[in-house]
């Protein structure tokens, strides 16, 4: 996965309060009341993945007088790359070194396990900040409207995703009990599920997996994984490294179908146009030469193209099998149903058809899209009119698509904005909606923190994270890994507070 970096506009700038933000009376050491002209402006950030600690980041590096806060919900920080990224891919995981020396510089303030529209409003935020920047990411699985669904035994990818990464919010067990196995999707988190679903799970040992994750890992009965694509193997959006690491899962064979290759002028054009696109192909057209003799391993995954999902069926409400149509190219890299249906004996299915963000309380929210309501960051209402001091980046702002690195330049353009709406200056526009200084009417660093111990939220500092990275690395030094990923909840906060 590529980390671009972004290029950035950074300002000359200099803040001062005026009228629009003039702050109620703050009061001296000695009790008497004066206006703070001079304060820096407050910036509550919601959401301490990667597209939240890139805009922390670049936001800290304008030439605004700036104070950050970084909530999260959950008692750890990294969100996607911590909780999103299989075990088995610690290359992908490394961008949480990147993340972690930003986190660790110490200018800006991690305020995690501290949930969003329970433990703090918006009132309450616009109380303590001047901007708030919602990065929640998007974490529930696309929707997929075929008969059978909802049967008893298929499953959304991300819900999966959750399991076997230790998200502390899901069951701590899986129901593995399928010999034959559907993924349908043709991006990188449907291989993720094959590969962890046709892995043998003590080849996850020396990773982060979770003790319960591998005990269960260890007990599947899956014989076969068959992943299904409704277009071409140059339509796919596998990315090539990711496909080439199937083939070098130890005891398992890769199985695809001549039948399923059929390259029309939209996919020759796509192939010529992205040597990413070339690579996968020809992977792939690889492995169509391999004797079949050859696989002798006790897994399979089967790659299949040109295969639409069409119902998952059933009996006593139990998976039973999975019905595809076959498709056939149009000549642009497009896919119509043949009206050829082929029905596969599987007794559980797994959708990766696409994440789908989540709505927010007291935010405008695009239901169809899955984002917050916002141009270029710039939250607006339901009538198009900008909404003061929000703003959103990441998933929540563009919808799930790009690699992590996208979120650089996505962070970028959203910070550009507040800075323009901050400053005034805004390429010759009219000034945004935070033009002329600060807002906040309580703009101490720790009103905010005593107005959440108030209320008994046990939030935890960068200091509690350091806590819980050490006793994970611990835990992982202890068995020859690098760490071991507490799980329970409850067991991450009593390690990251344990003043508490």
């Amino acid at each position: 996965m590529k980390d671009e970096t972004a290029g950035e506009a950074i300002l000359t700038l200099s803040v001062e309060s005026g009228p629009a933000f003039a702050s109620p009376p703050d009061l001296d050491p000695e009790g008497a009341p004066f206006v703070s002209t001079t304060r820096p402006l407050r910036v509550a950030v919601v959401g301490a993945g990667p597209a939240g600690i890139y805009a922390s980041d670049i936001l800290s590096k304008t030439d605004l007088d700036v104070s950050i806060d970084l909530f999260e919900r959950l008692p750890a920080p990294f969100g996607l790359v911590r909780y999103g990224v299989a075990p088995d891919h610690p290359r992908i995981k490394q961008i949480i070194v990147a993340l972690h020396r930003v986190l660790s510089r110490g200018d800006i303030r991690l305020l995690a396990n501290v949930d969003y529209g329970v433990d703090v409003k918006l009132e309450d935020l616009r109380q303590f900040y001047d901007a708030v920047i919602f990065s929640t990411g998007s974490i529930k699985d696309a929707e997929l409207d075929i008969p059978g669904i909802d049967l008893d035994g298929s499953y959304g990818a991300a819900d999966f995703v959750s399991w076997y990464d230790g998200h502390p919010d899901v069951p701590r067990t899986w129901p593995l009990e399928a010999e034959q196995v559907a993924v349908i999707g043709a991006g990188n988190v449907a291989l993720d599920v094959a590969r962890i679903l046709a892995k043998h799970a003590d080849d996850l040992l020396p990773t982060e997996v979770p003790t319960n994750v591998y005990e269960i890992l260890k007990s599947s009965p899956v014989t076969d994984v068959h992943v299904f694509a409704r277009r071409g193997p140059a339509q796919v959006k596998f990315s090539p490294l990711e496909l080439r690491e199937l083939g070098h899962v130890p005891d398992v064979d890769i199985v695809v179908y001549p039948e399923d290759f059929d390259f029309d002028e939209g996919s020759e054009a796509a192939i010529n146009s992205s040597n990413q696109t070339k690579q996968v192909v020809k992977t792939l057209v690889d492995w169509t030469l391999k004797d079949p003799a050859q696989n002798t391993a006790s897994r399979r995954l089967h790659l299949h193209f040109l295969n639409s999902p069409a119902e998952v069926l059933g009996e006593n409400g139990k998976v039973v099998g999975f019905r595809t149509e076959r498709t056939a190219l149009q000549g642009d890299g497009t896919s119509k149903g043949t009206g050829e249906f082929i029905d596969w004996p599987v007794q559980a299915v797994y959708r990766a058809v696409g994440y789908f963000g989540s709505a927010l309380p007291e935010i405008p929210y695009d239901d169809v899209k899955g984002v917050i309501t916002n141009r270029e960051g710039r939250v607006v209402d339901i009538d198009g009119n900008q909404v003061p001091g929000v703003y959103a980046t990441g998933w929540i702002k563009r919808g799930p698509v790009g690699l992590i690195g996208h979120t650089k330049s996505d962070a970028s353009e959203t910070v550009r904005h507040l800075v323009e709406d901050v400053t005034g200056v805004a390429d010759g526009e009219a000034p945004g909606d935070l033009d002329g200084g600060r807002t906040a009417s309580h703009g101490a660093p720790e009103a905010v923190t005593e107005f959440l111990a108030g209320k008994g939220v046990g939030y935890i500092e960068w200091s509690g994270w350091e806590l819980l990275d050490a006793h994970e690395r611990a835990l992982g030094e202890a068995e020859g890994r690098e760490r071991v990923k507490v799980v329970p909840r409850d067991e991450m906060i009593s390690i990251s507070r344990p003043q508490a």
